[in-house]
């Protein structure tokens, strides 16, 4: 048996159990091996009822006696009796209400929770639960505790792995053993089975550290490969014009605000260096961050040389070219800007071609296709790239080689990196953030609405679609899934255009065409659909300035930035505009989403997904790769010490990557997120 086997061919796991690990994407032997516990239960101290004594416990009893009733505002209370040999203790557990159906009672359960108390009772409140199984009694006293699902439980995980654990001597090392002998790591073969079952505390310590340790070195290295790289390069030098600058600023409609100009000029000192500017400027929707790119832009016209604005969309393209045309009429250099997309017909491409080689300094927008376009780009200083994280690096480095120079990166993007995220994985990146709002900016009511408020829900659309008003419903799946059927955009799609049936209602998803997709998000913007049943490629979009509602189906499946970005479709006219995530259960929520309610500061949010979520999912949502695992938090200053010495002894002793393939696949793949070039 072998690690990229299907998971299939483990003793115990038959179709069902091996579609339900399909949904959490593990396919293969090695996808279940790295499938790492999201935490620990220690059962290795089990007290008798008997002897409790206020504080965090864990007994070892059976269930009885199970009820549920409702209490205040809709509170739902289980409350139950657990008994062991020695006597008895009162359970509860709130909003929980599962627990009845769930609980046997002819089995032994492990119970951990706080013991304190309620209600002049002393019980255990709100407390995790695991069979006591015999896979459990035979095993350590740290018990892995999985992510769940309603086809997957943690016990069928833990028993899964262990049928695995003897592959784990196959998996291979892709670290040079001096670094492990230098630092001390232990081998990955090793880890893998002390961090899913582990001796003690002190073995699993150590496993994690290897774990996080194989996340973050190709990332350093990778920043140190890119820095050296960089350091080689020349740009062409643009020089700054205060008078251009003054004339751009006097001739805007509006005042900069103090991060834009704070921005700016940290982009003028970098051009006018042969050093090439490596800049990544971060704002929330509507925080100005084009007007920053154009400012920039002007100053490498006016020296006679051309820029690329690169957009992730055609629809989004054509709207930068407005807003720069916007922007560069006042000062007469309109004439300079050229729009070059996929769906001009060949002699309006070829006129464009023409139009922007006779200039000598030329500004153009579009999409990936000024890759191939025929656009000369010799004397190419500045590339403008919107959300950067959604162009490969071979896109980039196509645009590089035709240049025969390095030019000048400036990315925007409107997700908020968290600041420890970007200052570990980004630091061969200048980072800039555009904190402050404009002042005309409206702000978006927030509303989390549960199961029994779906009709309250649809007569408030109503009345917004009567008011002429627009709105966008975010489903985080297209087709229906067997545990997310209602969170499907195609099964919303139909409900909707069922109630709304004297109204347009529009479907947008990712496996659509491209032109249909620009076609359906063109009548939106056109208010020819009246509410648009979307996947979350609307996410990066345009302006829709009469899109008040922002409804989001499964909030649960987004990120925190995510669901800000979301949000930030609307509330751009001047309208009251408002989001609804739509709960599945009648659960109390959890603290994401209600920290998401009473949040509207798009970097507090980031800060706080990287604090719930680790840096896994956030740097995996902007390379849409393999990220972090859980395990790797960014506080831990001595793990980041003992990494980046690992990559000095890499760089010092001269190595080549291309001894290590797996080393390089991970670190070339790093490249393509830490290095705008």
């Amino acid at each position: 048996m072998e690690l990229s086997d299907n998971i299939s061919s483990l003793p115990g796991i038959g179709e069902k159990l091996t579609q339900a690990f399909a949904n959490k994407n593990v396919l293969t032997i090695y996808d279940l091996l790295f499938y790492l516990p999201r935490r620990y239960e220690d059962y290795s101290n089990v007290s008798k009822i008997s002897n409790l004594r206020p504080g965090l416990v864990t007994i070892k009893a059976r269930i009885l006696n199970i009820s549920v009733r409702r209490a205040r505002r809709g509170l739902l209370v289980t409350e139950a009796v657990a008994s062991d040999s020695s006597g008895s203790v009162r359970v509860v557990w709130f909003n929980q209400p599962y627990r009845k159906t769930s609980i046997k009672a002819d089995c032994d359960y492990y119970i951990s929770g706080n013991f304190k108390l309620s209600n002049s009772q002393f019980s255990l409140i709100n407390p995790s639960l695991e069979q006591a199984t015999n896979e459990i009694e035979s095993g350590p006293g740290i018990v892995p505790i999985y992510s769940e699902s309603k086809s997957l439980g943690s016990w069928q995980v833990r028993k899964s792995i262990k049928a695995a654990l003897p592959l784990a001597q196959k998996i291979n090392e892709f670290l040079p053993s001096y670094i492990l002998d230098n630092l001390g790591l232990i081998k990955i073969s090793q880890a893998i089975p002390q961090v899913h079952f582990p001796e003690n505390t002190k073995t699993l310590e150590v496993a994690k550290t290897r774990l996080k340790f194989d996340d973050l070195f190709p990332l350093l290295l990778a920043n140190e490969l890119n820095s050296l790289d960089r350091r080689s390069q020349k740009a062409l030098i643009v020089n700054f014009n205060l008078d251009l600058a003054r004339r751009f600023v006097d001739r805007l409609p509006f005042k900069l605000t103090n991060d834009q100009r704070m921005i700016i000029w940290q982009i003028y000192k970098d051009m006018q260096s042969d050093l090439p500017m490596n800049r990544l400027v971060e704002g929330d929707v509507g925080s100005g961050k084009t007007v920053v790119a154009v400012m920039a832009a002007v100053m490498a016209l006016e020296e006679g040389y051309k820029v690329a604005f690169m957009a992730p969309t055609e629809l989004l393209a054509k709207q930068h070219y407005e807003t720069v045309f916007k922007l560069l009429k006042p000062l007469g250099m309109e004439e300079s800007l050229f729009l070059l997309t996929g769906s001009l017909s060949l002699s309006q491409k070829r006129k464009v071609i023409d139009c922007a080689n006779d200039k000598v300094n030329s500004f153009v927008v579009g999409t990936h296709s000024l890759l191939t376009s025929g656009v000369r780009w010799d004397n190419l200083a500045l590339i403008i790239i919107d959300e950067q994280h959604r162009f490969g690096v071979d896109q980039r480095m196509e645009l590089q080689r035709q240049t025969g120079h390095l030019p000048h990166f400036l990315s925007i993007t409107a997700t908020p990196i968290p600041r420890s995220l970007a200052l570990t994985i980004f630091n061969d990146l200048d980072l800039s953030v555009l904190r402050e709002m404009p002042a005309n900016r409206r702000p978006v009511t927030t509303r989390l609405i549960p199961p029994s408020s779906n009709s309250i829900q649809m007569t408030e659309l109503r009345n917004q679609l009567e008011m002429g008003r627009q709105i966008y419903v975010v489903c985080p799946h297209i087709h229906s899934q067997a545990e997310d059927d209602e969170l499907a955009a195609e099964k919303v799609y139909q409900t909707y255009s069922k109630v709304f049936n004297d109204y347009s209602v529009g479907l947008l998803h990712g496996q659509m065409k491209s032109n249909q997709q620009d076609e359906v998000m063109k009548d939106f913007i056109d208010n020819k659909i009246n509410l648009l049943v979307a996947t979350t490629v609307i996410e990066v979009g345009v302006d829709v300035a009469n899109a008040s509602v922002m409804v989001i189906y499964g909030p649960d499946h987004f990120g925190l930035a995510q669901l800000h970005q979301l949000r930030g479709r609307v509330g751009r006219g001047n309208y009251d505009s408002y989001c609804y995530l739509m709960l599945s259960d009648s659960l109390v929520p959890n603290i994401r989403l209600r920290s998401f309610a009473n949040i509207d500061n798009g970097f507090k949010l980031s800060e706080l997904d990287l604090k719930l979520r680790g840096p896994g999912v956030i740097y995996g949502k902007l390379q849409h790769g393999k990220g972090f695992s859980r395990l790797l938090t960014l506080d831990d200053q001595n793990l980041i010490k003992m990494v980046k010495k690992g990559v000095k002894i890499f760089i010092d002793k001269g190595e080549k990557l291309l001894k290590y393939p797996e080393l390089q696949s991970r670190v070339d793949e790093a490249r393509r997120i830490t290095y705008l070039n």
